[in-house]
């Protein structure tokens, strides 16, 4: 279903929707998830799906390549990242020839809107300031272009950009700077000039391959200034820029090599001329009284008098629909009214242009797609009231898309435009998870319309009324992986950080395990180690509350790659517990002969003979533990929580699909994380024995213990599972409480076997019945042993 495309597929007209009904009845109307059946891992490049709606679909997988990384987008369980395969690296990305730069243009201008054209507003008083900008672009100067909302500088901009066309050699390069940072600018750029399919590169071949460009790069509604701007302009050194900014966006540097030009507004000559142009008659003298007053109070701003000339257009349909020669019965709109005519403006529009207007205000100005129109007003024909709004002023192009003009949304808030902004939103969230779930709509139409869907989301967090936050939980998980898949990572950023908070806030454990996996994977693309380290542990301590198998194994191994690039210990394989690692039951129902491996591992004897080593491990954990504080100790508060559920399985109201891609399996999970089968009685038993719970971690925070946490070295030296002898000839010693329930009468280590260790001291952690406490005690940070006893010490 694209938008763009008119077919049967338009607008949803001919498609079943979710609850049965059709698209145009969208509205209030809650979408139900497509049942998804496990698909193989090894998914084709794109975001492709099976083609019918209704039938049981594969999940929609992608490959993409990122710098040296290979991801495999999952909206299931999360996505896999692994080094990308030799075979597996994209060439050298292709430049777009001039034809092919035209046709992405056109592809990305705003939509034309349907039915006649309305007249367009003359470019006015502006010929000086043109030829100027002209002059200093062929010269290779880059120039910001400054003015108020409603002087016209999109409209210039528009004229300068058809003057420089065949200025540089890969030509005029439209860009939008709403909301967008220097970054994704850069790539946006490269966007725009490389054909590279399914592939992102890394930051420094980003910049490689932009300082390449040579290009008239036209900058509307730039938000930024000062550094960020130094380093969008550095990095870009062969671009002649056109920007366009507000006066209340930050300057740039002192030193900056911008040239400057401010836009006013036009003579009181020019505003008449330009009232009579979009009215379409001649002014009369009340009329032209009227401009005059309007052109004093705002400073001469061409969207004014567009605008009021719209007002005049109503006023003429009005006379002559009562059969009046003249529009006697309707009055002349007051100075007040033009100088705020949105309100005015509004109450004269059909019905669906007005339902338009309040979907906008809900989404935070943000206009849908006008494919969209017929599905979230109810109206077949709803997309024609784009032109309707067009023709009168109230929305201006930005980018590929729409918005409300400058000031309309704070005129259409005070004229109660905003009363039913929640339900607005509801309705528009419930929509595009159903839209951007739909087989037929690709990964890059969803990161086209990005904008809209995470103003959608956004509006319902914090969500105060029932079925909200479902909705936008629903909503992040079905356009985070589309916004992967189509390349727009900021887009994935917001959505996942959004729809975090949407599930936590809605007590979505298993969402919140998603959403933190993803972006853990986000931060090792961006190699931000620290960060992808912390999101990943807290993932890895929720899924395996949940005894999410498949997704345990995906952060375990996607952690495991953290720990490679950061040049720290090899992260163990979930396979069987080696020596040193604790098992113990996780969640209620767990039984003690199925082990869970638990992110926890004890010190080894090499940390009591390098406390260098231990030191310096410890201090980087301690740093990455301080810094994500506040995000674990909620996670373990979760954790907890979880303990005390009697069903492990997710409710049937959770948003979360049921499965996802993977190796097959004998159906209680994947086989590498069961226990390794004895070859000759045929019974499972780990590779390697498992220590007992040590007390001074096992035992949950408030339990009383009586003795103070033993050090990493103390711990290492008691742990009968260590390799290698010790380093002394003396007989080691330890503070360590006794694993058995007596009072300990010597300082001797434990001569227990590991495999019939008794359980601690019941006074010191709860005995191994599925009590949460005791199975979230080992944290769900997967932090190493030597941190946690030093914390703790």
């Amino acid at each position: 279903m694209d938008p763009t495309h008119h077919g049967p597929h338009d607008q949803g007209r001919d498609e079943p929707h979710p609850d049965g009904r059709g698209a145009d009845a969208v509205d209030g109307a809650q979408p139900s998830r497509p049942h998804r059946d496990p698909a193989p891992n090894s998914a084709s490049r794109g975001y492709s799906a099976s083609p019918e709606f209704g039938s049981p679909a594969p999940v929609r997988t992608a490959r993409l390549t990122s710098g040296d990384y290979l991801l495999t987008v999952n909206p299931v369980d999360g996505s896999e990242i692994e080094p990308c395969p030799p075979g597996e690296q994209p060439p050298r990305p292709r430049r777009y020839g001039a034809g092919e730069r035209a046709a992405r243009r056109a592809r990305t201008a705003p939509p034309v809107p349907p039915g006649p054209a309305g007249p367009r507003p003359p470019l006015l008083e502006r010929e000086e300031e043109r030829e100027r900008l002209v002059r200093l672009l062929a010269r290779g100067r880059s120039v910001r272009l400054t003015g108020p909302a409603g002087s016209g500088r999109t409209a210039l901009l528009d004229a300068v950009a058809d003057d420089c066309a065949d200025l540089a050699p890969d030509g005029v390069i439209r860009l939008s700077g709403h909301r967008r940072t220097a970054d994704a600018l850069i790539f946006d750029l490269y966007a725009a000039v490389y054909e590279a399919p399914g592939h992102r590169p890394e930051q420094d071949r980003l910049r490689e391959l932009v300082r390449e460009i040579g290009a008239v790069v036209v900058l509307d509604d730039l938000e930024f200034g000062g550094a960020a701007l130094e380093e969008l302009l550095a990095a870009t050194p062969e671009c002649a820029f056109l920007l366009s900014a507000t006066p209340d966006v930050p300057a740039p540097l002192a030193d900056s090599p911008l040239e400057e030009v401010f836009l006013g507004g036009i003579d009181r000559a020019a505003g008449l001329k330009l009232l009579e142009l979009v009215t379409g008659r001649p002014l009369e003298d009340d009329e032209e009284a009227l401009a005059g007053d309007l052109w004093f109070e705002s400073e001469g701003l061409p969207l004014r008098f567009v605008q009021a000339g719209a007002l005049l257009r109503q006023r003429d349909e009005l006379g002559a629909a009562e059969g009046e020669t003249a529009p006697v019965g309707v009055p002349l709109p007051s100075l007040a009214e033009a100088a705020a005519p949105a309100a005015l403006l509004a109450s004269r529009l059909g019905a669906s242009a007005r339902a338009t207007l309040e979907f906008a205000v809900a989404l935070d100005g943000e206009v849908p797609h006008q494919a969209h129109l017929p599905a979230l007003v109810g109206d077949t024909h709803a997309d024609a009231a784009l032109g309707e709004l067009v023709g009168a002023g109230l929305v201006t192009p930005t980018g590929a898309r729409y918005r409300l003009a400058a000031g309309v949304l704070t005129q259409l808030e005070l004229a109660g435009y905003a009363e039913s902004a929640k339900s607005r939103a509801h309705s528009a969230a419930q929509h595009y998870a159903w839209w951007a779930g739909h087989p037929s709509v690709t990964a890059e139409r969803a990161a086209a319309e990005a904008d809209a869907l995470l103003a959608a989301l956004t509006a319902l967090v914090p969500g105060t009324e029932s079925g909200h936050l479902g909705s936008a939980v629903l909503l992040a998980r079905t356009a985070a992986p589309a916004f992967a898949a189509g390349l727009g990572w900021a887009a994935w950023e917001h959505a996942l950080r959004t729809g975090l908070e949407a599930a936590r806030l809605a007590g979505e454990v298993a969402e919140e395990a998603y959403f933190h996996h993803e972006l853990g994977i986000l931060a090792l693309l961006a190699d931000q180690l620290d960060l992808a380290r912390t999101e990943l542990e807290a993932s890895i301590g929720l899924r395996g509350a949940l005894a999410d198998k498949r997704g345990t194994v995906a952060g375990r191994r996607a952690l495991a790659l953290v720990t490679d690039r950061s040049g720290g210990p090899a992260l163990q394989e979930p396979v069987s517990p080696p020596a040193g690692v604790r098992t113990v039951p996780v969640g209620p129902g767990s039984v003690p002969d199925e082990p869970r491996t638990v992110v926890s591992r004890t010190a080894s004897v090499a940390d009591e003979e390098s406390p260098r080593r231990a030191a310096v491990t410890g201090a980087r954990r301690n740093l990455v533990a301080a810094g994500a504080g506040a995000l674990l100790a909620a996670v373990l508060g979760t954790v907890v929580t979880l303990g005390a559920l009697s069903d492990n399985e997710p409710s049937s109201e959770t948003v979360r699909p049921e499965h996802t891609t993977g190796a097959p399996d004998d159906g209680e999970g994947m086989p590498a994380d069961e226990p390794e089968e004895d070859a000759t009685s045929g019974s499972a038993v780990p590779s390697a024995p498992a220590t007992s719970a040590d007390p001074s971690t096992s035992a949950p925070s408030g339990s009383p213990s009586g003795s103070e946490s033993p050090s990493p070295s103390d711990s290492a030296s008691d742990d009968p599972t260590t390799s290698g002898p010790p380093t002394s000839s003396k007989p080691p010693t330890s503070s360590k409480p006794p694993t058995s329930s007596k009072p300990p009468t010597s300082s001797e280590p434990p001569t227990t076997p590991p495999e019939t260790s008794q359980d601690p001291d019941p006074s010191q952690s709860a005995p191994d019945t599925g009590d949460p406490a005791s199975s979230s005690a080992a944290g769900p940070s997967g932090t190493a042993g030597p941190s946690t006893s030093q914390s703790t010490a």
